[in-house]
């Protein structure tokens, strides 16, 4: 089912068009041939990498191939994204330069590995402005996804999310993490062996909290067992359920999986679309506060949880089923005529 953009919020802390971002599919740069299969693969995001994936002798090939693709590919409404080296290198700012340059509009999001520091973010947006002023093309349109990947990152994420009004969400890079805190483990992702809890809670919910405080997306990184989709869909169920919208893929046989992961149920998300016109009714209508909808309290707290699953099932393609009994003619607004809801819980009063 083909995503649609435009909601939106995902959160009441976001403020931006909600563009959804639930599977996030890596491209190696150095490769026509995955480059050009991409295309047609069901991903909400693509990103072109010319970072981790590319051999330092081929960054510059990588560039052309990446410019060619997304100028002469057909992405549909895939967002393209391209991944540059990170800022301490010597390719990051013609990695930026020329694809801009190159690729025109045909390019939605900068990916920016390795952030430590929000001067990474905050030297990105300047780029980003100098380019486009160059080229005429309005300012500010190329959005940033910054990747916190290790223990200065994510001691600074706070202001890094705030670096940059480009900024549209934050990536969760899981190995380079490990790495820099030392963990007991060869495998991307996979608990450290002899820890009885779970090592990654703290990193994904600090940098979730950081991203909802700015309102931004928090995207989770990739789970490198390509064969292992049981695993993939514990863990990503498991991101979802805590409230991230997406998640990194490295194959093509992982979107599937994580796309139904990040999609409500057809009932959960007709429950959430119930709840916000129920409300919406009884708030605009009736002039009340809550009301009960199938023997349960709704408020203005319920409506808040309730848009962040109807925006992501409206930017998945879901479709309502049912809709609330409307009153056919005029007349005066009581319990009997509101929308498949009983009294409120003030209506004794």
């Amino acid at each position: 089912m083909c995503p649609a953009s435009g909601w939106l919020v995902a959160s009441p802390s976001m403020t931006r068009v909600y563009r959804p971002r639930r599977s996030c599919l890596a491209v190696p740069g150095s490769s026509s041939r995955f480059l050009d299969k991409a295309q047609g693969l069901p991903c909400d995001e693509v990103f072109l990498d010319l970072e981790d994936a590319v051999a330092p002798t081929a960054k510059i090939a990588a560039r052309g191939n990446v410019i060619e693709a997304l100028n002469s590919g057909e992405w549909g409404d895939k967002l393209r994204a391209v991944r540059v080296n990170d800022v301490t290198t010597a390719w990051a700012y013609r990695d930026v330069i020329d694809v801009v340059a190159g690729t025109a509009a045909n390019l939605d999001v900068i990916v920016l590995p390795k952030v430590t520091d929000p001067s990474h973010v905050t030297w990105l947006d300047l780029l980003l402005t100098q380019v486009e002023k160059d080229l005429g093309q309005p300012v500010g349109r190329i959005g940033i996804e910054a990747q916190i990947e290790d223990a200065s990152g994510l001691a600074a994420v706070d202001a890094i999310a705030a670096a940059s009004a480009r900024l549209e969400a934050l990536v969760f890079g899981p190995a380079d993490f490990m790495a820099s805190l030392g963990m007991r483990s060869l495998k991307v992702g996979a608990q450290p062996a002899g820890y009885a809890g779970d090592a990654f809670h703290y990193p994904l919910m600090r940098i979730l909290v950081a991203a909802r405080s700015h309102g931004l997306q928090a995207i989770d990184g990739p789970h490198a067992r390509i064969a292992d989709l049981d695993g993939l869909a514990q863990v990503t169920s498991s991101v979802a359920a805590l409230g991230y919208d997406g998640k990194w893929v490295v194959h093509p046989g992982q979107i599937e999986t994580v796309n139904e992961a990040f999609t409500p149920g057809a009932e959960e998300y007709e429950r959430a679309e119930l709840i916000l016109e129920t409300y919406q009714y009884h708030t605009a209508q009736e002039q009340r506060g809550a009301a009960v909808l199938d023997g349960e309290m709704i408020d203005e707290a319920t409506s808040k949880l309730a848009l962040a699953t109807a925006v992501k099932g409206r930017a998945a393609g879901l479709v309502r089923t049912r809709r609330p009994d409307q009153p056919s003619t005029p007349q005066p607004v009581s319990a009997s005529t509101s929308p498949s809801v009983s009294d409120s819980p003030d209506s004794s009063a």
